[in-house]
């Protein structure tokens, strides 16, 4: 594997982590934190007309994983990378 990827990993890792904390602490509910993150996706995908289908999910990817990490984790079942990447492929078209 590349290792700009494991470094990508680690940093949406270290986010994910940075969210859960803001959402145990009542900084920001978990419905916050998806709401900034599908707006975050929204605004950095829709003006992104002339990337190929692919490139577009690799834009999307970061925002889809931490909203899955986000939603995992509130549910009080945090996942590790690989399932939520595996999940993600998996639905990448929901």
């Amino acid at each position: 594997m590349n290792t700009a990827n494991l470094q990508l990993e680690g940093l949406y890792a270290a986010v994910a982590a940075l969210m859960n904390s803001l959402r145990e602490k009542g900084v920001m509910s978990a419905e916050d934190i998806d709401a900034c993150l599908k707006d975050a996706e929204a605004l950095n995908t829709s003006a992104r007309r002339t990337l190929s289908p692919s490139n577009v999910d690799a834009v999307r990817f970061p925002f889809r994983y931490l909203r899955a990490a986000n939603r995992a984790a509130a549910g009080g079942q945090p996942k590790s990378f690989f399932d939520i990447a595996t999940e993600i492929g998996m639905t990448k078209d929901a």
